[in-house]
């Protein structure tokens, strides 16, 4: 499943992520970089790799199920009057270049690549800090820009037909365990009544651990948050949530979310502090 090309990222000395920038994968899951194993400062894992439900779910990231019908994403693409359809359209995220690479984060560059050639480049910027004994933040930037010359979009399952289904954008495939995770926003619980919601933050909790997830900038701070806890425990931001987020020559997408990773279950005061430090200047 993994390469040898890999940052271990620490905290305070003590490894808090591991991230795969040339992973060997099969083109049916969209080849990307990833970070897995994610862990609490206790050691806690709170990522999957590849889980049976959804193989093509990679710890935690960005993928894109549409960009100008290129699968980003991985698995079957969701084809309007069709429904999940294999396709031969997978695309795959190209690790290029470190700009920055320390103990506690890195600044990479990627190409975007499908059949037609390099489609957007990236810049991503990742840092983990400590924030209690017990908590720390992945702070995970990313910056899509469109190198081909003509217009670009970027589509959903739900820009392209399959309602409830607006994934796309930054996306943590979280812990699975036998009991599926709470979740919950400043004012409001359960993942019916979050998912498809702007919010703040949004709270992921398990048996020992809570992950909060945080739009730090105000663009992303208005896209809807995609949550999963039934079937499979995730939590993403919606790039393209009702309409396709076009992205003409040039031009670039830029995304900041804040994720706070804890040990224990953290109720709605607890996460908000720790996201108020979180993403403060």
């Amino acid at each position: 499943m993994t390469g040898n090309d890999s940052v271990v990222l620490r905290v305070a000395g003590r490894p808090v992520g591991r991230y795969v920038t040339r992973p060997e994968l099969r083109a049916r899951l969209s080849p990307r970089p990833y970070l897995h194993p994610v862990t609490t400062l206790a050691g806690t894992a709170v990522t999957e790799l590849s889980p049976a439900d959804h193989t093509h779910h990679l710890g935690v990231g960005v993928a894109v199920p549409d960009v100008e019908g290129f699968n980003f994403w991985g698995g079957r693409t969701y084809v309007r009057d069709r429904g999940p359809t294999e396709l031969d359209n997978h695309g795959s995220q190209r690790h290029a270049a470190y700009q920055l690479r320390d103990p506690d984060g890195f600044v990479e560059e990627l190409r975007w690549v499908a059949a037609p050639g390099e489609l957007l480049r990236e810049r991503r910027t990742v840092a983990a800090t400590g924030l209690t004994d017990t908590a720390w933040a992945l702070d995970f930037t990313f910056s899509l820009t469109n190198v081909t010359g003509e217009p670009l979009s970027l589509g959903s399952p739900a820009t392209n037909g399959r309602p409830g289904a607006a994934y796309g954008g930054f996306f943590w495939r979280a812990r699975k365990e036998e009991t599926a995770p709470d979740v919950l926003t400043a004012d409001a619980e359960g993942e019916s009544e979050v998912h498809g919601r702007t919010a703040d933050w949004i709270a992921l909790t398990g048996s020992t651990w809570t992950l909060v997830f945080a739009g730090a900038t105000e663009r992303t701070r208005r896209d809807p948050w995609f949550v999963r806890t039934a079937a499979y425990p995730g939590v993403g931001s919606s790039l393209a949530h009702t309409d396709r987020l076009p992205v003409p020559p040039g031009e670039t997408v830029v995304r900041r979310i804040v994720t706070v990773v804890a040990d224990g279950r953290l109720d709605r005061t607890e996460a908000a502090a720790l996201v108020r430090k979180a993403v403060s200047p």
